[in-house]
């Protein structure tokens, strides 16, 4: 029998600078989440090292006594600690808390003797890490590339002068340098990436264009922040088995799934990347794709993780994002989800009546508790349910082959028969009901 191989953890520490107008709440808030982030890489955090400054360095982000600071811990303190725990790996990384300048990042790796990685570099990491489907793995080396262009210049820096440049064909002209040439296969390749995606979209459009026509099926779609418990949610609404994971974006492509039980009209839930304060511009643009399903939906179901004291935050960042890709004027309707975690009882009453003071019309709830997610359940099924229409539809014994389609498309109040055939009140959607109701004339008519 073979043992369990166990992998070593990996270690590394993290450094912000709070600028003057970033309260000590929003400042440890986007720490913390630094830190998760660097758990979902595979790191565990061993110090971290903030700083408060009236702007960033220009040379090297932190300040030189800072920097010092660090070096020392990295090269000294840490591996004193080591002595003692002899199982413990060196500082691989130290992650900032910003996005940085391929300059700063070049100096801070040069002082601290250490890999750095600024917040853009570790969430392109983690997403290019997660991603699963064509289309995403797609947009994500997007991102990236347009990431690493304007950092080609530093590595040739680092790389020293030899193999900088390369010589002209046939001995015409000095020829291109490594990095111009490295650039140009950047944007060709940010070209081809593009024209792929295009074409997977208008693929994707037209397959979903098809689906909606053919099942008259509506749509809600799952957003919000990151970790807010948005695919415990999916899995509770629609009996389905998706990933759940405690790390931030654990879902990077979108899941479709039919809401359950079934409902008249049946709805499709979907699940969406999550949102992050400081989502950087370029993944905003490239996931577009993605979270047009926002843009699709006829509802969305925004998810707040109640236990988090930032949450308010996290509102500010749902809203901000989907006002970039349009869909500020599509219905919704905010959960407050993981009461569960706020505490106690007495602590979760008094947490939601504050939230239901502020929020009149959100739910609160725990994804964990079947009544809860039934409540959230109904209130999904109301909303789609506001336009239909009822009626009475006819159907001769002759024709009761066609009962079947009744039910498929319609929700069915009432059934009752005399020696004619059967009669059926039905609630539906106006379109759907019409339908039926031109089709059964057609075989009276015909009967006739």
């Amino acid at each position: 029998m073979q043992r369990e191989v166990q992998e070593k953890p990996r270690y590394a520490v993290v450094a912000a600078v709070q600028l003057p107008n970033v309260t000590d709440i929003e400042f440890e808030a986007s720490l913390t989440e630094l830190r998760e982030l660097a758990k979902t890489l595979g790191f565990e955090v061993v110090h971290s090292f903030m700083q408060k400054r009236s702007g960033f360095d220009t040379a090297a982000y932190l300040g030189a006594g800072k920097r010092q600071e660090i070096r020392d811990f990295v090269n000294a303190e840490f591996a004193d600690w080591q002595e003692t725990a002899p199982d413990l790996g060196n500082i691989e990384a130290m992650f900032v808390d910003h996005e940085i300048s391929p300059s700063q990042a070049r100096h801070l790796e040069t002082e601290v003797g250490c890999q750095v990685m600024d917040r853009t570099m570790v969430i392109l990491e983690i997403f290019h890490r997660n991603a699963r489907t064509r289309a995403a793995r797609a947009q994500v080396e997007i991102a990236r590339l347009g990431y690493m262009a304007p950092r080609l210049r530093e590595m040739a820096k680092l790389a020293g002068p030899q193999g900088r440049q390369r010589s002209g064909v046939g001995g015409r002209g000095a020829g291109e340098s490594h990095t111009e040439l490295d650039r140009r296969k950047i944007r060709d390749r940010i070209a081809e990436l593009q024209l792929e995606i295009a074409a997977m979209e208008v693929e994707r459009k037209t397959q979903r264009a098809r689906r909606q026509e053919r099942q008259g099926l509506a749509g809600v779609t799952l957003v919000g922040y990151t970790n807010a418990g948005k695919s415990t949610l999916m899995r509770a609404l629609t009996g389905s088995e998706v990933l759940v994971a405690n790390k931030l974006f654990a879902t990077l492509d979108t899941t479709v799934r039919t809401l359950h039980p079934e409902s008249v009209p049946r709805v499709l839930v979907s699940d969406t990347v999550g949102f992050i304060k400081n989502l950087p511009h370029g993944l905003v643009a490239s996931f577009k794709s993605t979270l047009d399903e926002a843009l699709d939906a006829s509802l969305l179901l925004h998810v707040i993780d109640a236990s988090d004291p930032g949450f308010e935050r996290q509102l500010e960042v749902t809203d901000d994002v989907l006002a970039q890709i349009g869909a500020q004027d599509v219905p919704r309707i905010r959960v407050f989800n993981k009461i569960d975690h706020v505490g106690d009882a007495d602590a979760q009453a008094e947490c939601e009546a504050a939230l239901r003071a502020r929020h009149p019309s959100c739910i609160v709830m725990s994804a964990r508790r079947p009544d809860e997610v039934a409540k959230l359940h109904a209130a999904i099924v109301a909303f789609f349910q506001q336009d239909l229409v009822e009626a009475e539809l006819f159907l001769p014994w002759s024709a009761q082959q066609l009962r079947g389609e009744i039910y498929a498309n319609c929700q069915v109040l009432e059934e009752r028969a005399d020696g004619e055939g059967a009669f059926f009140r039905v609630r539906g959607e106006p379109a759907a009901v019409k339908g039926l109701s031109e089709q059964f004339e057609q075989v009276l008519g015909s009967a006739r």
